[in-house]
């Protein structure tokens, strides 16, 4: 990451060129990759009838990684100067709204009550005031910015009970390895000043992480 990042978010070592081209290559794969497997969450239950709450709930996970994808591989392609600037404040705004995203099928596949619910809308209200922050360059501070993307992320261990009882064994297993490769992959993320590659390094554990999260989303519909 650049110059133009000093005003943005957590990553203050510059960027190699090479180091960008291989971060934007690897959210650019994922990107196309996802294009391609989206349709699946639609066509694979066929001929059961998908229920409304699982197409709705699909539909806003599919559209929250594509946003986040697409933000991440054109930011880094780029080279300095202001559109590089927004994209690096959309990149790191889509995170709060692809978590929100995220939870969203699974909230509403498993939660029929006024709490679940409220539960749903806290999420959203978090991650729409991250993004907010985020794009007018309000969250900067590391520390802060990582906590809130971690704690939003495992805000799934709520609903894990009715979980549990609505997927079957090797979603639940899906849904736990998701949580785990984006954890473990924040420690690239944050060391990204002193290791490099790092920042590519967590690419790779986003990539992963949704994937997981994707087979996971398929097993709402089973």
């Amino acid at each position: 990451m650049t110059s133009d990042a000093q005003s943005a978010d957590v990553i203050k070592r510059s960027q190699s060129a090479r180091e960008e081209m291989v971060n934007s290559i690897v959210h650019g794969i994922a990107l196309l990759a996802s294009l391609a497997a989206i349709p699946l969450l639609f066509q694979l239950t066929e001929p059961v009838p998908l229920r409304a709450v699982n197409i709705a709930g699909s539909v806003v996970f599919a559209a929250t990684l594509l946003l986040l994808y697409l933000c991440s591989t054109l930011y880094h392609a780029l080279p300095e100067g202001r559109a590089r600037l927004v994209l690096l404040r959309l990149d790191h705004g889509a995170i709060y709204l692809f978590i929100a995203g995220s939870f969203t099928p699974f909230a509403m596949a498993s939660l029929d009550t006024a709490s679940g619910w409220m539960l749903l809308v806290l999420v959203w209200l978090l991650a729409a005031l991250g993004f907010i922050l985020k794009v007018c360059g309000r969250l900067s501070h590391p520390l802060v910015s990582t906590g809130l993307y971690l704690l939003m992320g495992w805000m799934v261990l709520t609903i894990a009970a009715p979980l549990i009882e609505r997927l079957p064994h090797s979603a639940v297993v899906w849904l736990i390895a998701g949580g785990v490769a984006y954890t473990v992959g924040v420690v690239f993320f944050v060391v990204d000043t002193r290791m490099r590659y790092a920042h590519a390094i967590w690419h790779g554990f986003v990539v992963v992480g949704t994937s997981c999260h994707f087979v996971t989303v398929l097993g709402l519909h089973q």
